[in-house]
């Protein structure tokens, strides 16, 4: 990684210097080195790479929609919408940004610092401004000297581009601020991703009606759109493929570690997409039965199971979620088997209860009931019958968490809406969560007959609700284990 530009002769700088020129501006505590007659030779000799006629981002139509429907729901407000900053990850560097998904959801559009703001009118709708960093001025020497500067770090859009790409009229982001600081009337805002946007607000918003803010965009994403539902088709489709590439390297993972199955799924995630839309859960053999497993530093053994629950970022930020449980030698032991079957029969019992008009805990439930029912008939859990365990709960021992969740921009999609809209609401056709149901046997639970211990199960899908059942977007890769085994066995060659 290239350092910014440091003076030969820091010394020789002056105060009358620092002020003279625009070009020469403070960064990180260092002046740039730089000449009256390199200034002036950096100015020009520029082709002018302004673009025209640029075709809207694909979901401009549908964030239209989305802008309207938000209008409606708070008149005579005025709503901002930030998309986030940098944040830094160690001294000068700083993470892979990723804009606020309410932002995104909202505009299409995915660079930093940007704002959407939405204006009321006279006619109790809206007028929508997205506010954003134009190109880095070429006047001042921003464009080379700064280190958020074209040279640096690439092309932002004009504004003028801007708006052909998002369909909303576009604004220096640097005039937010005060503009934000004199407004009257009133504000909602999201918070949590600018501090400044927050700062310029602060004796206008209350924490609780920015949160209703937050919570309707929330409940806003519980049905997805056409757009939607494609990238998550995308996203799914993407991801079958990064679990093909992991089974025909797993001969390299034994070698090595998981960490080599992690580093094989990115790829095919910053191949096909953005991202990985979550840490990759990469868990051999005894690290199955921890939850959210993302060392990813572990042995991977023939004879174990692998734990693999990963999910590709489309470019428009939809993740997928789906898990696979794979003996790593390509054949389950009986036991192994024995284990997966049940959790495969809790799965299935799972996405027959999604359809609409069903509760959204039914699928949870159903899966729940299965495998208390195996947990009693492998003698488990005493003499006790399946609806006394299911009534104490005393399955989750080994069941541990929730059968499923919404899912779409975030892994866990639509996390802030209230419970009488999510976990206590009704299904409907557009709605997409997974079911996931697991069963992990601890390597320390000595209430578990010992070949029991270490072993961790779960099969994972991302299930639309349709108009006359659902339908499993993940569907891609096999999930009964004689399917598995096949699968495996082609791969490997």
């Amino acid at each position: 990684m290239s350092e910014e530009l440091i003076p030969e002769t820091p010394e020789q700088e002056t105060e009358e210097n620092e002020a003279a020129e625009p070009i020469k501006q403070r960064k990180n505590g260092l002046y740039p080195g730089v000449s009256d007659e390199l200034a002036e030779n950096m100015k020009s000799g520029w082709a002018d790479t302004e673009l025209h006629d640029l075709a809207p981002v694909p979901q401009a139509g549908h964030t239209a929609a989305r802008r309207a429907a938000l209008s409606a729901r708070f008149p005579g407000e005025r709503l901002v919408i930030p998309a986030g900053n940098l944040k830094t990850r160690s001294n000068d560097t700083e993470y892979a940004f990723r804009a606020s998904t309410e932002y995104a959801y909202l505009t299409g559009d995915q660079t930093q610092d940007g704002v959407l703001v939405m204006e009321p009118t006279g006619e109790q709708g809206h007028r929508a401004t997205i506010y954003l960093l134009p190109r880095s001025n070429r006047e001042n020497g921003e464009f080379w000297l700064d280190g958020q500067g074209e040279l640096w770090v690439g092309r932002r859009h004009s504004l003028t581009e801007a708006e052909q790409l998002l369909g909303i009229p576009a604004k220096d982001v640097r005039e937010l601020a005060a503009a934000l600081t004199e407004a009257t009337g009133p504000v909602r805002n999201v918070r949590g991703h600018d501090a400044s946007i927050e700062a310029a607000l602060t004796d206008k918003v209350t924490a609780e009606r920015d949160e209703e803010l937050r919570v309707h965009l929330s409940e806003a994403r519980i049905v997805k759109d056409a757009f939607e539902i494609s990238e998550l088709e995308k996203a799914c489709d993407a991801t079958a493929r990064g679990f093909e590439d992991v089974v025909k390297s797993l001969d390299k993972a034994e070698a090595t570690s998981e960490r080599f199955i992690e580093g094989t799924f990115f790829l095919r995630a910053r191949i096909e997409g953005n991202d990985i839309g979550y840490g990759s859960i990469c868990a051999a053999g005894p690290h199955a039965t921890t939850l959210h497993w993302v060392r990813n530093d572990g042995a991977v053994r023939p004879g174990e199971l692998l734990l693999l629950d990963a999910g590709v970022e489309t470019n428009d930020l939809y993740t997928a979620d789906v898990t696979r449980t794979l003996p790593i030698n390509g054949t389950f032991s009986p036991l192994q088997r024995k284990i997966y079957d049940a959790v495969y029969e809790a799965q299935e019992a799972g996405i027959a209860a999604v359809k609409p008009g069903a509760a959204f805990r039914d699928f949870h439930d159903a899966s729940q009931r299965v495998l208390a029912e195996k947990l009693v008939e492998w003698g488990l859990l005493g003499d006790l019958t399946v609806e006394k365990v299911l009534e104490l709960g005393l399955q989750r021992r080994w069941t541990l968490h929730g059968t499923g969740h919404m899912l779409g921009m975030d892994v866990h999609d639509c996390a802030v809406a209230r419970t009488e809209a999510y976990v206590d609401g009704i299904l409907e056709p557009g709605v997409c969560l997974t079911v996931e149901p697991g069963l992990y046997f601890q390597a320390d639970d000595l209430t578990v007959p010992e070949e029991y211990r270490g072993i961790g199960v779960r099969i994972e899908d991302d299930i639309l609700v349709t108009e006359d059942g659902n339908r499993n977007l993940s569907d891609k890769l096999p999930r009964q284990a004689d399917e598995v085994e096949a699968w495996m066995a082609r791969l490997k060659g």
